[in-house]
């Protein structure tokens, strides 16, 4: 797939279901009493590795032909062990949420994946879940593939996040549904609150409290979920890509419908605004106990800003096409505190830069910080760029291409059907000139 210079990037479009929702209404519905029907579910690679895993743990899940998913669930403690490993290829979030749940159930899983997924850190989400009294092995420590056997009599505890890891809490939050006793877990860092929010909508025995800046999470296990009938609003972090391609392409004017916004989660529109984004949010309504609006978003003169280190867990994985508008907006750009981002689907920290400096934007790397000096001059382009599997890389470099002198061509498309199987189709809909290489 390519790209070359665009301008005018006009339309409505829509925006498919929320990636981090997805994965959790599936496995939520999975372990629920009854059936549940879910309009809008993100049928992404990434996600269904979530719907294969379930199937394996003994969850019936259908498709009708209008597209809504239904899913009959096994209830807490009835999920089977798997008569084969578990393949989640490159979704990290299937693979940890999943680890959660068995770890407190009689079970041995065997989790294995891509080269890419194989490459990322797995020990700092297993080791807290020992603390329920299962087991583990990974290769070389920390790597996939691993065998996880869950405990028989899970024992509930309290657990701090060492880091701003909303995969790391949700874990911990999924295997303390089938622990007797309460579980905790202490979240200083604001992570994504997905997980909460749909656990107290299946009816499970969650209090979320909130003392000044931290969180305290607490659930009483062994209760039954109620399935639910629910829909999905749009992912905000594959909306921000045709968003940005309007906001540095001249003269566009977008519509994306139905787009989640959630304060654990909005950072890069409130970046966006703060560099002056002519974006409008409109029609408000409420979707799977979420906030959801359509975003009108304009050609604007960018500036550049600095982003503090303390917004990075909202806004964790829209860095890279972030820094795509920092190239376009006059003036410095700081990125802080960014070393998470070294541990993504790929290295997006090096990817980032590696990407500017081939477009002829003059970026800098100072410990885990990236500086970017934007101008609002078309790019070089001319090109191939490795993605690394990494489909917010992919998508952003081709972002870029839109305002580019010459083609920017990625090695590898078919990774953005990770989050955004229909990309392609949505950015032909808004006359960007992106092209099947």
């Amino acid at each position: 797939m390519k790209s070359i210079s665009s301008k005018r990037l006009k339309g409505n479009i829509l925006i498919p279901g929320d990636k981090s929702i997805s994965h959790r209404v599936v496995i939520l519905s999975s372990i629920a009493i009854g059936i549940s029907n879910i309009k809008g579910l993100l049928l992404s690679d990434d996600v269904k590795k979530t719907i294969e895993s379930m199937t394996s743990f003994g969850a019936s899940i259908k498709f009708s032909s209008r597209g809504i998913c239904t899913i009959e669930g096994v209830g807490l403690g009835g999920i089977l062990e798997p008569k084969v490993p578990l393949n989640f290829d490159n979704s990290g979030t299937s693979a940890r949420l999943v680890m959660g749940l068995a770890s407190t159930h009689n079970i041995t899983s065997i989790f294995t994946g891509d080269a890419s997924l194989s490459s990322r850190p797995m020990k700092r989400v297993l080791k807290p879940l020992t603390n329920f009294g299962a087991n583990y092995s990974l290769r070389k420590d920390n790597f996939l593939p691993a065998i996880l056997k869950g405990s028989d009599l899970p024992i509930p505890f309290t657990y701090e996040l060492k880091e701003p890891s909303a995969q790391i809490k949700s874990a911990i939050l999924l295997g303390a549904l089938n622990t007797p006793g309460t579980t905790k877990v202490i979240d200083k860092y604001n992570t994504r609150d997905h997980t909460e929010r749909l656990l107290d909508l299946y009816d499970a025995d969650i209090e979320v409290r909130k003392i000044r800046s931290i969180k305290e999470i607490s659930i009483n296990g062994v209760n039954d979920l109620k399935a639910l009938n629910i829909d999905i609003p749009g992912d905000p972090s594959s909306a921000i890509f045709p968003i940005v391609a309007s906001l540095i392409c001249k003269g566009s004017d977008i519509t994306v419908k139905n787009i989640l916004i959630n304060p654990t989660r909005d950072g890069a529109f409130r970046v966006l605004k703060n560099m002056g984004a002519k974006l409008k949010f409109m029609n408000h309504k409420r979707l799977a106990g979420e906030d959801v609006y359509d975003i009108n978003a304009k050609y604007s003169d960018l500036k550049g800003v600095d982003i503090k280190k303390h917004i990075s867990p909202t806004m964790i994985d829209d860095y890279p096409i972030i820094a795509i508008a920092a190239s376009k907006a006059k003036g410095k750009t700081t990125m802080r505190g960014l070393s998470e981002l070294k541990l993504k689907e790929s290295n997006r920290f090096e990817g980032i830069i590696n990407l500017l400096r081939k477009s002829g934007v003059k970026v800098e790397q100072k410990n885990n910080d990236i500086i970017i000096y934007g101008n609002n001059e078309l790019k070089s382009g001319g090109f191939e760029f490795q993605t690394y599997l990494d489909h917010r890389m992919a998508m952003s470099a081709l972002i870029m291409g839109l305002i580019s002198k010459k083609e920017i061509e990625i090695d590898n498309s078919d990774t953005i059907n990770t989050s955004f199987p229909t990309f392609y189709s949505v950015m032909l809909k808004i006359n960007s000139k992106i092209s099947r290489a």
